[in-house]
């Protein structure tokens, strides 16, 4: 019950896990890295197997691993529409960008904008995504403390959500800042298997703890299992998903580094296009995992009243189930599943946000003061952006603390809010950048805003505005893409 604490087997397990943590760190950590493209794309030497775990294992953040099993215990099993949403937008990017990146033997995702519009619209676009993940990332660093600090110390109060949050960074630190990318990818191989086990294990305790013997019946009859949505305005309906998810996911797998470092790691562009379609393949029944693990709370609580609150946070179904139901082992076995979770997402925007401040930021100011820079200079500089993205997150998952209880957001709301601000305005650049002749360096820092400024713009905070995500998306990218192609502020080029 609610006033227990970890029991032996469960700190066994935990403290087992940080010991494999260890371990492996260590292991995958031994080869020398000579220079910064090494640390950041393991000199395209990764298998496309473990990278499409890798890409699998930083899309199941801790918000996720909580939040899919509330979406289809209050509502049904339409959040899987999302994915096969990203299995297009995944084709998408391995058809008309992966290719690209690999012609130019790429570190980072905007160094093509450099080629059509100059050093200034690489840098630019690099500055947007780092604002917009030290949000984003920040936000779910918070979400996965919060978790974290509720079943270990039973309360979220600011001294233990602080260790929560420097147990998760320091555990990504451990892989990113030794290691580079090649660590990171082969510790998401653990960690996925980490988080898909708990999964497992818990579905199954669920199931045999019903008393319900009709289980598919009785879910079927309540409307748990609609796949679908036609609807116009539901949140995952069909024309959403082929509209503003399918943009989001385009900017997710195709223009945000921490996503496509991975892809940039593989042999050559045809192993990574098949890393990022392997991922979306593998994700599709995780995830209907754990709309499974929804499903079968809504039947364990189904003649219970509950109040999803834990000290004054509103918390999911899944994890009011953890602090009241779960039995000794088990909690151990999810707590470890939600760090698992927590880490991969986390070591890879480490990497991610290091690469693009020191090869898009960075390299170019420092080569064109001191032309005759070392690498190794170049090698250390990663690995104290690094550092000092660690800190940036740490910071901004301080900030969320409070920001969540001013904005009363949901927390995948919360976590995927926050990356629309970023991802319409680079959107529109691209798009333009690829499939017109239009555009200049001119005109990027206006589309990046202007992709900024509308989302902003159609917040409920600011004029009052109510309008689904998918939607915030869409009108975000097309102003910013509609900037791109004016004339008013520069000449075609």
């Amino acid at each position: 019950m609610i006033g227990s604490s970890f029991s032996l087997l469960d700190w066994s397990i935990f403290l087992g896990y940080f010991a494999l943590l260890a371990l492996s760190s260590y292991w995958f950590s031994r080869s020398k890295i000579e220079n910064s493209r090494e640390y950041f794309t393991a000199a395209n030497s990764m298998p496309t197997l473990a990278v499409a775990l890798s890409i699998l294992a930083t899309t199941q953040s801790a918000a996720t691993f909580l939040g899919v099993p509330e979406f289809s215990f209050t509502h049904n099993f339409t959040l899987l529409g999302f994915y096969f949403s990203s299995l297009l937008a995944v084709i998408f990017v391995a058809k008309y960008f992966v290719p690209r990146f690999y012609a130019m033997r790429a570190i980072t995702v905007y160094e093509l904008l450099e080629l059509r519009y100059g050093k200034s619209a690489k840098m630019q676009a690099g500055v947007m995504f780092l604002l917009g993940r030290i949000l984003a990332s920040g936000a779910r660093l918070y979400i996965a403390a919060l978790a974290i600090s509720m079943i270990l110390f039973l309360d979220i109060s600011f001294s233990h959500m602080l260790f929560a949050t420097l147990l998760l960074l320091l555990g990504a630190l451990a892989y990113t800042y030794f290691g580079g990318v090649k660590s990171v990818i082969l510790s998401d191989v653990i960690q996925a298997i980490t988080y898909v086990s708990a999964g497992i294990v818990v579905a199954l305790y669920l199931y045999f703890s019903l008393h319900t013997q009709n289980v598919f019946t009785t879910l079927q009859e309540a409307g748990k299992l609609q796949l679908f949505d036609l609807s116009f305005d539901g949140k995952f309906s069909l024309i959403g998903l082929l509209s503003g998810w399918l943009l989001l996911n385009i900017a997710a797998f195709g223009l945000d580094q921490d996503m496509t470092q991975r892809v940039l790691s593989c042999k050559n562009k045809n192993e990574a296009s098949r890393s990022l379609i392997l991922s979306i393949i593998f994700t599709i029944p995780i995830v209907l995992l754990f709309l499974l693990i929804g499903a079968l709370l809504f039947l364990f609580y189904h003649e219970q009243s509950v109040v999803q609150n834990f000290a004054g946070e509103k918390i999911t179904i899944f994890m009011y189930y953890i602090l009241h139901e779960m039995p000794d082992g088990l909690r151990g076995f999810v707590t470890v599943g939600a760090i698992a979770a927590a880490l991969s997402s986390t070591n890879s925007v480490l990497g991610a946000m290091a690469s693009v401040a020191v090869e898009d930021i960075y390299r170019p100011l420092k080569l064109k003061r001191h032309p005759d820079t070392t690498e190794k200079h170049f090698l250390d500089a990663s690995k104290n952006a690094v550092l000092l993205f660690a800190l940036a997150l740490f910071l901004m998952a301080m900030v969320s603390y409070f920001w969540q209880r001013y904005a009363e957001l949901s927390l995948i709301s919360f976590a995927l809010g926050v990356m629309a601000f970023a991802y319409t305005g680079l959107l529109g650049v691209y798009f333009s950048a690829i499939f017109t002749n239009n555009g200049n360096a001119t005109l990027v820092p206006y589309a990046l805003g202007a992709g900024f400024l509308t989302v902003l713009a159609l917040q409920p905070y600011i004029f009052g505005v109510h309008i689904g995500f998918a939607w915030q998306i869409t009108l975000g990218t097309i102003v910013a893409f509609i900037t791109m192609q004016s004339t008013l502020l520069g000449d075609k080029k």
